[in-house]
């Protein structure tokens, strides 16, 4: 008998009146009964082939445009493509819930937006745009739908939203800090960062609400001149007690969903053939020019042509003496390798930098569109996470959030089972690259301080170690996986302070 919930809610605002979990965004219905309540992310993780998934967005938009202005943008992400299915991807379907208010909305996976008609006007996207990369404004008939793909595109309607003024800035960062310490988070790394977010770091921690070590990359793009690139070389050593920078982010492709993650050969579509940079021989000269500035370099590469390529560019980047002074160059995700790739991270002293939990889209039927994009054979070699560990790769277990939750205990459950937490019926995705338990917490401690050449101040607890701990109500490791996510966080320890304790 199928697992599938039949219905599934979500995008809500949910009271329960369960004192274990007193608010969720959303409900799984099977056979009549409620099977799961939780977070969209966890419970659309559930949807099968029969599912039937119902989101209001428009009573969401209307509600959140319903104190505004005339003049206010409304702006939202986490986004699933499912909701605009029968119609495609066009901004004009927002227009009538917000009251033609300028609207953007970005995609969970963050490769992908929509803005409606008024949204467009002001940041001036009137037709096609060229970019340096390989983001595009689709369009019909040269007149814009609403879909922005990849980043470039994102920014040209991002940019015109107007900003939040500092204070309301602030406290975005202060509460979110609070949030990854209720779930036991002690160090993050800060993707794709501004020099200007440098002071944010510094005034959190100067006003005792930074509950998280921080490493801080600068995020490079294809439109920088090496100029532009050679400018941020002095801001390596920018740090505070608790933050730094010292490295940089690259993205060599997109991902697998939209057809632009990068691989050895098409995906069923034909698409997944070029490189995010369109000249991927300026992002190795990028990479050289980086580590030789003792910088450590980490590159988004999603499909295994561009790991390959991320892989021969550090190779070639190797011969620099500074290379590594801030830890290891390291690839983020990595849910294609090549068979013959997958010793190179050994070799090359790369890190393997994953989050199992992207998997969490996937329908047992392979219909989910990874699945459908990467056919069989690619599908059955997935988050190869086992294969590198055995191969001696460094590996670093994450989140990647925004794209998902940064719940720890839901992600150590993802690279324990490869399904959703508490669907036992329901099939792994290449299973034999599952991990124990204790390899999975090695993932997210020792791993992760590898990663960022701390591995003698943070991971583990023992004498003249980072007084950073997280206390969970058992141990992890021996926690069935199925269970992980309801193991409460009784307290959280960073730096010597405690920053949760449960009531």
């Amino acid at each position: 008998m199928s697992s599938d919930p039949d219905l599934i809610l979500w995008g809500a605002q949910v009271r329960t009146l369960d004192d274990r979990q007193p608010f969720c965004s959303a409900v799984a219905i099977k056979n009549g009964d409620i099977v799961a309540a939780g977070d969209d992310d966890s419970v659309l993780a559930m949807r099968g082939p029969g599912t039937e998934v119902i989101e209001d967005l428009r009573a969401k938009l209307r509600a959140e445009a319903a104190p505004l202005g005339p003049d206010d943008w409304v702006v939202g992400w986490g986004v699933h493509y499912e909701m605009f299915g029968p119609t495609g991807i066009r901004g004009e379907l927002l227009d009538e819930a917000v009251g033609g208010r300028p609207t953007y909305m970005r995609f969970f996976d963050g490769h992908s937006g929509v803005a409606n008609r008024a949204a467009l006007a002001i940041a001036g996207v009137t037709g096609p745009v060229e970019f340096a990369d390989a983001s595009s404004v689709t369009c019909d008939d040269g007149v814009p739908t609403g879909e922005l793909l990849e980043i470039a595109a994102m920014n040209l309607v991002w940019e015109a939203v107007p900003p939040l003024d500092p204070d309301a800035e602030y406290a975005r960062y202060r509460d979110t800090f609070r949030r990854y310490a209720e779930v036991g988070l002690t160090y993050v790394h800060a993707m794709e960062a501004t020099p200007e977010e440098f002071a944010i770091y510094q005034a959190l921690e100067d006003r005792g609400d930074l509950t998280c070590r921080v490493v801080v990359p600068l995020w490079q793009h294809p439109q920088l001149t090496v100029a532009e690139m050679r400018d941020q070389i002095p801001l390596r050593d920018e740090r505070g007690a608790l933050w730094r920078g010292g490295a940089v982010k690259f993205f060599i492709d997109g991902v697998i969903e939209t057809g632009t993650g990068w691989l050895t050969r098409p995906d069923t579509r034909g698409d997944g053939v070029t490189p995010f940079w369109p000249n991927p021989e300026a992002y190795a000269g990028a990479v050289s020019l980086f580590a030789e500035a003792g910088f450590q370099c980490i590159t988004h590469s999603v499909g295994d042509g561009g790991v390959r390529w991320a892989l021969n560019s550090y190779e070639a980047a190797s011969a620099f003496a500074e290379n590594g002074r801030n830890g290891p160059h390291r690839i983020e995700h990595d849910e294609l390798v090549e068979p013959a790739d997958v010793p190179r991270f050994a070799e090359l002293n790369v890190v393997a930098s994953m989050q199992p939990l992207h998997m969490a889209a996937m329908q047992p039927d392979g219909s989910d569109e990874w699945a459908d994009r990467a056919g069989p054979e690619r599908t059955a070699r997935a988050f190869p996470t086992r294969s590198l560990l055995d191969a001696g790769a460094t590996l670093a277990l994450g989140s990647d959030w925004s794209v998902a939750p940064f719940d720890p205990r839901l992600g150590m459950a993802w690279v324990r089972l490869r399904r959703t937490p508490g669907l036992k019926d329901m099939p792994p995705r290449a299973p034999e690259q599952a991990l124990t338990g204790l390899e999975t917490l090695h993932g997210y401690t020792t791993g992760a301080a590898a990663a960022i050449a701390e591995s003698d101040l943070s991971g583990r607890i023992a004498p003249g170690y980072r007084g950073d701990l997280t206390g969970f109500a058992a141990d992890p490791v021996d926690t069935d996986a199925d269970a992980l996510v309801d193991l409460p966080v009784l307290m959280t320890v960073m730096n010597g302070r405690i920053t949760h304790r449960a009531v």
